[in-house]
């Protein structure tokens, strides 16, 4: 009987954590400006530095000079900012674990983005660092004004300036 409770409490456990998790991963928290969960912070800040280094690598190679200039500093100012998030996941003093590789839907969109040439390739990457900066700024936004760790909070509210400029930029070279 005692190991029956203990499995239902691990799995009512395991499904609120997924319930936290599911409400951040289908936007219903951005909607209502509810700051996520540490561990979503960090699993989705770290997924999307991935996915702004290793999509800007291609476009450095296949990019036109304005796209290639762009990526080089996406790539530059996304490592900065992994090393960063790491540092302080070493520290202690933020507990979590950051993603280091593409997840499923980056890696979908890395793929599809290493088919296309030219002008298409130049398009679809500006469209991707439009959308991936606008969710990292809501995401930073609302971690920076609320969220759970002082730490990370603060490492939030430094970076959401550079990320906002980041999807200005982007905005700006998909009007071109």
């Amino acid at each position: 009987m005692k190991k029956i409770a203990l499995t239902v409490a691990a799995l009512m456990a395991a499904t609120a954590a997924f319930a936290q998790s599911a409400t951040e991963s289908t936007g219903v928290n951005s909607a209502l400006g509810v700051a996520p969960k540490t561990e979503d912070f960090i699993m989705q800040a770290s997924a999307s530095d991935v996915f702004e280094i290793e999509s800007s690598k291609l476009a450095m190679q296949k990019g036109d000079d304005a796209v290639k200039k762009f990526a080089t500093q996406m790539s530059a100012d996304h490592e900065k900012t992994t090393a960063e998030l790491t540092a302080l996941l070493n520290s202690g003093k933020v507990q979590g674990k950051a993603e280091t590789t593409l997840i499923d839907e980056h890696k979908e969109n890395v793929d599809e983005l290493a088919k296309l040439q030219g002008a298409e390739f130049n398009e679809e990457y500006i469209d991707d660092q439009v959308e991936a900066h606008e969710d990292a700024v809501d995401l930073f936004k609302r971690y920076a004004e609320e969220g759970e760790n002082a730490d990370l909070k603060a490492f939030a509210a430094k970076h959401l300036p550079a990320l906002e400029h980041h999807y200005k930029m982007a905005q700006d070279m998909d009007k071109d």
